[in-house]
Parts: structure tokens; C-alpha cells; sequence
């Protein structure tokens, strides 16, 4: 009895040791050497100050990738992105840069999608400083993120040469993008919790929208004006959707018609759909390394 007492126990402690073994090894793969430049200024808003941080990796690729950290079209401020979120993209190499905007309702999503454009001309105005090529960038963000990378996928444009500012003559096109349950199609808002059911803006977000009271001829312009559906050209970069069947507040319906769309005009979009996924699963930190597979893929220069 003894002996077998003691095989268990030597058992449990190696159980234990190896769980501590893995945790371990997660923690650092998810805490790569970096350095931070926190606070860059790429513009204003109604008098406050935009930023975004630059992260970069112990061995740069020469590649950058920006990420709109909104959620609910609010965001932060300089270092408050996670650490682990952008691990897997600092681990392939990426120069990464944490976008942050002015928080609707005090912008509005149409100023807040400007300023979208404004940071990724910035950061290509001083590519050479970031050490990153100005003609391949990526885009990467989730839920109100992810329409912000829609935007500027379907509508970067480039930049006008006659302008004072010398970021306005630069170009907000981006090259790959790859994002979590964007919103596409503010009109039709399906079985979303959001939608009001009269073919009005979502309920929460009425003011951020410029419908504060609704008018919905109006908001017809507005919404299509918005939605990335209705811009969607064979000139679109590479698209990359990770979206749940189980979203309740941004139905997968949005990204597939995104898609069907894409498709049809020859455009790559590869639409990855997570069985049971709500607005958010717990393994997204995995598909984060999909998402730097896919940048790989786009972005890097082919051999």
C-alpha cells in the first residue's frame, strides 16, 4: 500500500510539474521581448489629442500592422493595449501599432472612421522611422475593430498631392487585413439584439450614428455610408474573418454576405466560422496565430 501511495504521489507531482512547465511556456510565448513607444500623436478630435503606440519586436520583419483596439466604437488610451493579444504577431516579427480613437458619443463613428484613415496615413508618412515598409501593412481588429479595418479595406484611398499636411498626401490603402465579427451592413442588422426592428440605426449606438432623434431617411444615407458591404470592388486587399455562429450582437449573417459579396467580384475573402462562438471565445489568443500566418502570407514579399 505504501508503494502505490508513493507512485501516486511522485504521479501527481509530475503532473504538477508539468503544468507548471506549460503555463510557463505560455506565459512567455505570450510576453516576447518588445519595446514600447507609447502616445505617438497622429491627430486631434474635438480638441483631444489622438495616439497609438508603436510596439516593436527583438527582431523586426520590416512589416507593420496596425490595430484599431475599438470595441463598441470606445477606446482606450497609450499602453492600454493587451500585451497578449499582439504576442503572436511580435513573435512572426511585426511591428505592431495600437490604434486609439476618441470614444463615440463624443465622436461620431463617421469622424471616428476619418480619424481610422488619418492613423494608418500617419504611420505610412513615417514608415521609415518604424522601420517598417510603407507599401505592405495590415490591419487587424474585432467586433467594432474589425469595421474600422473594413472601412479602410474598402474604401483607403489615396492621399491628395496638393495637400498642406504631408500625412494627407499619403495613401490609407492597406494590404491584408484579418479581423474578428466586423460589422458590414448597418441596414440590415438581421437577428441582432441591436437591431430596433424598424429598419432604424442599432439601439445602443443612435447618437454615435447621428440619429439623436432617428430620421430615417437620413439614416439610410448615413447607414449605407458606413457599412463596408456596399464598397466592396475587386480592389479589395486580402481578407481574413473569424466570426461565431452563436453572435447575438453581431450575427455571422454580417460576415458572410460580406463574402458572398467579395465573391462575387473576384476579391479574396476566407471567412473562418468558429462553431458556438459568441462576440468573443476563449481561444482567440490561438487564432491570433492564424492571423499572423495570414498576414505572412500577404505581406511578406514572395521568394
Amino acid at each position: 500500500m505504501l508503494r502505490v501511495l508513493t507512485w501516486l504521489l511522485l504521479g501527481l507531482l509530475g503532473l504538477a510539474a508539468l503544468a507548471g512547465l506549460v503555463v510557463a511556456a505560455a506565459w512567455a510565448y505570450y510576453h516576447p521581448a518588445s519595446t514600447v513607444e507609447r502616445g505617438v500623436v497622429y491627430g486631434t478630435r474635438h480638441g483631444a489629442p489622438l495616439h497609438f503606440d508603436v510596439v516593436r519586436p527583438s527582431s523586426p520583419n520590416g512589416l507593420g500592422i496596425v490595430y484599431f483596439t475599438s470595441g463598441g466604437w470606445r477606446s482606450g488610451g497609450p499602453g492600454d493595449s493587451n500585451p497578449i493579444v499582439l504576442a503572436p504577431l511580435l513573435r512572426r516579427g511585426y511591428t505592431v501599432f495600437p490604434v486609439y480613437h476618441v470614444s463615440q458619443p463624443r465622436a461620431t463613428i463617421r469622424e471616428i472612421v476619418a480619424d481610422s484613415h488619418r492613423a494608418v496615413r500617419f504611420i505610412r508618412a513615417h514608415a521609415g522611422e518604424y522601420g517598417i515598409d510603407p507599401q505592405r501593412i495590415g490591419v487587424t481588429g474585432g467586433s467594432a475593430g474589425g469595421h474600422l479595418a473594413l472601412m479602410i479595406a474598402t474604401q483607403g484611398a489615396p492621399g491628395d498631392p496638393a495637400a498642406d499636411d504631408p500625412v494627407d498626401r499619403q495613401s490609407s490603402a492597406v494590404q491584408a487585413v484579418a479581423i474578428f465579427y466586423p460589422v458590414t451592413d448597418f441596414l440590415d442588422l438581421g437577428d441582432s439584439t441591436e437591431n430596433p426592428g424598424d429598419g432604424g440605426p442599432p439601439k445602443s449606438f443612435r447618437a454615435a450614428l447621428e440619429q439623436e432623434p432617428v430620421d430615417l431617411e437620413r439614416w439610410r444615407v448615413t447607414g449605407r455610408e458606413l457599412s463596408p458591404l456596399f464598397f466592396v470592388s475587386p480592389a479589395l486587399p486580402p481578407i481574413l474573418i473569424y466570426h461565431g455562429d452563436a453572435d447575438t450582437l453581431v450575427p455571422l449573417d454580417q460576415s458572410q454576405r460580406f463574402g458572398a459579396r467579395a465573391g462575387e467580384v473576384g476579391a479574396v475573402v476566407e471567412l473562418v466560422v468558429h462553431r458556438g462562438g459568441g462576440h468573443g471565445w476563449p481561444t482567440m489568443l490561438f487564432d491570433l496565430v492564424h492571423f499572423g500566418r495570414w498576414f505572412d502570407r500577404h505581406l511578406r514579399p514572395s521568394r
